[in-house]
């Protein structure tokens, strides 16, 4: 690993290490074995504004895309994002990840018009889509040839959980150890600890001390 990267060299480097180690999550040891990082020999990055700290884990097949007019996306130290994820910036969007953050398989990050900022030692399950935009709806034209519009960035606080499945809108923010039911769909502001669920996400009750737990994690 001490000689991985994302050059061509690099990344032959990378493929001959991670022989030698199980597939997925086997592989973040191999992270903290160059302070670059890894990143898997089958993730696309194409992004001229990719900013990584130290340890951070790109699994297979992540794509990082930027159009012309994307904005930058900063990994913090000990990220990890597992397969098949994509994020992409465009339109002065970007996209910001707290260290120790980890998202889990398939979720999608689309920075456009609004960015994204993920907070620290957040956990993200499966099948979360982020989408700090929208489309205009005026009658009488394709909606695809309408201007993209936004209410604002997403905010997702420090220590959050979202379940399986949570879709974001633009113009919310989740709050500090909120936690989110799978299948939910937050269109306005969670507040700190609060436990919410549904579609549109609504809270439900507020964390405490006691030993109990909410499903879709």
């Amino acid at each position: 690993m001490r000689f991985a990267g994302l050059g061509r060299s690099g990344r032959m480097a990378t493929r001959l290490a991670a022989w030698f180690v199980p597939p997925y999550k086997a592989r973040c040891t191999l992270a903290k074995l160059n302070p670059q990082g890894y990143v898997s020999p089958l993730a696309d990055i194409h992004h001229t504004a990719l900013q990584r700290n130290h340890n951070v884990f790109i699994g297979d097949r992540v794509v990082i895309y930027q159009t012309k007019t994307g904005g930058a996306v900063k990994l913090g130290e000990g990220v990890r994002l597992y397969s098949d994820i994509v994020i992409e910036t465009g339109a002065g969007g970007r996209v910001s990840i707290g260290a120790e953050t980890h998202i889990q398989p398939r979720c999608q990050l689309s920075a456009y018009k609004g960015s994204i900022e993920i907070g620290r030692r957040v956990e993200i399950a499966p099948n979360c889509t982020f989408y700090p935009y929208n489309h205009g709806v005026v009658l009488g034209k394709p909606v695809r040839t309408q201007p993209l519009e936004t209410k604002g960035n997403i905010v997702i606080g420090d220590d959050a959980w979202l379940g399986v499945g949570v879709t974001v809108l633009d113009g919310v923010r989740v709050g500090k150890g909120a936690v989110i039911g799978a299948g939910s769909v937050i269109n306005q502001d969670i507040p700190d600890n609060a436990i919410a669920v549904g579609v549109p996400a609504r809270v439900v009750r507020m964390r405490s001390s006691a030993l109990s737990g909410i499903s879709g994690g």
